[in-house]
This record gives structure tokens, C-alpha cells and sequence, in this order.
């Protein structure tokens, strides 16, 4: 009985459905980040390739399996770095992390195993322990993004986008970001979620909604605890939807 995947032609096929299947993953799963961009553009980037690649698999001489590692070796680092810094920096994405993660994994990993014979004891060990450290890391960033991963602050910038667009309700409108805005440990947040919230349904005529979300301000200690500037922009951006609905706000003054 033959060995999955150890020859060749079925080892690149597989490398293939992997990166299809990390690029859909990507794209699939972008509509549920606040700001799907940097997702969806690296799972496009990952198909065009793959598919430039399937191409190639009817020509005389295609893609061998060690260019298609060096290929996820160069692709999965270039997502990692990009990823890590919308992870922890900008706070805006974490999904490119640790899918370039699994990328440059399977690359290094299999560039390592398909020079493992020729390595010497030294190299071998040092070749392991590099194995560890990819895998660590590849864990930590799965935790850290795909499990745990909250963006209350990208979810509050969104909401801002969504409001200044027009976009009050609907899939990532302004209501549904706003109530993804707001985090425990970064307690600042949740007042800005919960007045943008009230004005919101106050706009709308919810009043009962409205009045849940202004219990909810003031436990945060009120509007007080707000920016007078946030505030503004707020009613600016709901003034230029509806003039005539932007009545029912109460009255906005610099000493709010």
C-alpha cells in the first residue's frame, strides 16, 4: 500500500489544495472582521497564485515540490510580517497572521525535511528545535487571533467609518460595530460604543433600545467620560443623514 503524498505529483496536488484552501478560508472569513481588506486582498493574492500554479500542472515541466516551498516559504513570511503588525500594532485584522503562519510552517518544515539526509547531526538538531519554535509560535498566533482575538478598538473605528458613510443598520453597519466595541480590558471604549449606540436608535425612534444603551452610558459613569469632540462627530455625521431625525437627539453642548 502506497504512502500518502509520497510521491511528487500527489504531494504537489495536496500543497495546491492547501493553499486553496487557506486562501477561502480567508476571503470566507474576512466578512467578519471590522475592516476586511487586508484578509480579503492576501486570501485573492493566495488564489491568483495557486491558480497561476494549477495552470502550470499541465505544462512539460511544472512547478517542482521544492519551488512550490520556497514559494510558501516567501508568501507565508510576507503575510506573517504584514499580519503580526495589523495584529498587534494596528489592531485591525487577525487573520493573516496565523494563516501566513501555517504557510511559512508547511514551507520551512517541508524545505527542512526535504534536506534532512543531507543535514548533520548539528544541523538536524538545530533544524528540530527550529521546528518547536515555528510550531509555538504558529499555536500562540492561532490562540491569540483565530480563538481569542477581539478587536474592540477596530470594531469602534468601523462603527465611525459605517456612521460617516450612512450605514446605521445591516452587516456591518454602525450598530452592529458599536456593539462589537466595546471590551473589558480596555474599559475607555465601552462609553464611546454606548453613547454612539444611543444617539444612534434615538435617531432612528428606538426609544425602548435607546434607553437600554443610556443605562448602559451611565453606568460607565455618563457622557462625562466621553470626549465632547467624539460626541459631536457623532451627531455631525447623523445631522448630515437626516436633518429632521437628528431633532430627537438632545441637545449637545461643549460641557457634555
Amino acid at each position: 500500500m502506497a504512502v500518502p503524498f509520497s510521491d511528487e505529483t500527489s504531494l504537489r496536488w495536496a500543497l495546491l489544495a492547501f493553499e486553496f484552501l487557506i486562501a477561502f478560508a480567508l476571503i470566507y472569513n474576512s466578512q467578519n472582521q471590522p475592516f476586511p481588506r487586508p484578509s480579503f486582498r492576501f486570501g485573492w493574492l493566495l488564489v491568483l497564485l495557486a491558480s497561476l500554479i494549477l495552470i502550470g500542472q499541465a505544462a512539460p515541466r511544472p512547478m517542482t515540490v521544492y519551488a512550490h516551498l520556497i514559494m510558501l516559504s516567501g508568501v507565508g513570511g510576507f503575510g506573517l510580517v504584514a499580519g503580526v503588525y495589523q495584529l498587534a500594532q494596528t489592531q485591525r485584522d487577525v487573520l493573516v497572521a496565523p494563516y501566513a503562519g501555517m504557510l511559512f510552517c508547511v514551507g520551512v518544515v517541508g524545505l527542512m525535511v526535504s534536506t534532512w539526509d543531507d543535514l548533520s547531526k548539528i544541523e538536524q538538531w538545530a533544524g528540530f528545535l527550529t521546528i518547536v519554535v515555528l510550531g509555538g509560535g504558529e499555536t500562540w498566533l492561532i490562540f491569540r487571533g483565530l480563538l481569542i482575538g477581539k478587536l474592540p478598538r477596530a470594531w469602534s473605528q468601523a462603527g465611525m467609518v459605517a456612521l460617516m458613510q450612512g450605514r446605521l443598520t445591516g452587516k456591518n453597519g454602525a450598530i452592529e460595530c458599536f456593539e462589537k466595541g466595546w471590551d473589558a480590558d480596555e474599559e475607555h471604549l465601552n462609553p464611546m460604543a454606548y453613547v454612539a449606540l444611543h444617539r444612534i436608535h434615538t435617531f432612528l425612534g428606538q426609544h425602548e433600545e435607546a434607553e437600554i444603551w443610556k443605562e448602559y452610558l451611565e453606568r460607565e459613569g455618563g457622557e462625562s467620560a466621553v470626549a465632547s469632540e467624539y460626541i459631536r462627530a457623532i451627531h455631525d455625521a447623523l445631522a448630515d443623514l437626516d436633518s429632521e431625525a437628528a431633532q430627537r437627539l438632545p441637545q449637545f453642548t461643549e460641557e457634555e
